[in-house]
């Protein structure tokens, strides 16, 4: 399968199996989110995995739909500001760091046969407290992983995607 063809694949899949995820399929979605390039390779980066059902309660409860609790894994994407890397204007790249493991994450899913979704809005100080993490650790997203009960629909891109022309703009302005 081409790049474009995995990308097209992959979907946020909102209801799953209940079907164990395999170890080795879980490592190397893991393995993706480590090799993720990263803001000059600083890292600030931690991955919380939860395939037990308490602990996924309690971190599916800190979102408002039911569907989050179905999936039989949840990775809990969390940053250290103090950690990432800041432009000369002081922009913190560790939510874009998280954005470029979580999407590496997603596509592997997809390569592999397995449904995620990203999750972003959730309560992130309940999430923070559930998993009694140090002050300092930034819960950023929530990424369900299983096998997907759901069907992505496979001409989405034509219908919900802005067309080219919207978005490329070439040796111009944006007008």
């Amino acid at each position: 399968m081409s790049f474009l063809e995995l990308a097209k694949k992959r979907y946020s899949a909102r209801s799953y199996k209940n079907t164990p995820v395999e170890e080795e399929k879980l490592m190397q979605i893991l393995e993706a989110a480590r090799v993720a390039p990263s803001a000059v390779t600083f890292q600030p980066l931690y991955f919380v995995v939860l395939r037990d059902e308490e602990m996924r309660k309690k971190v599916a409860a800190t979102y408002s739909h039911d569907w989050l609790m179905e999936a039989p894994v949840i990775i809990v994407i969390c940053g250290d500001h103090s950690k990432s890397w800041r432009r000369a204007d002081g922009k913190d790249h560790c939510d874009i760091d998280a954005a470029i493991a979580v999407d590496h994450m997603t596509l592997a899913a997809a390569e592999l046969g397995l449904g995620s979704c990203w999750v972003c809005d959730f309560d992130s100080m309940q999430c923070h407290k559930a998993l009694k993490l140090p002050p300092h650790i930034e819960t950023i997203v929530l990424l369900p992983l299983g096998y997907a009960a759901d069907k992505g629909d496979p001409e989405r891109h034509g219908k919900e995607r802005k067309k080219m022309d919207e978005i490329v703009f070439w040796d111009s302005s944006i007008t």
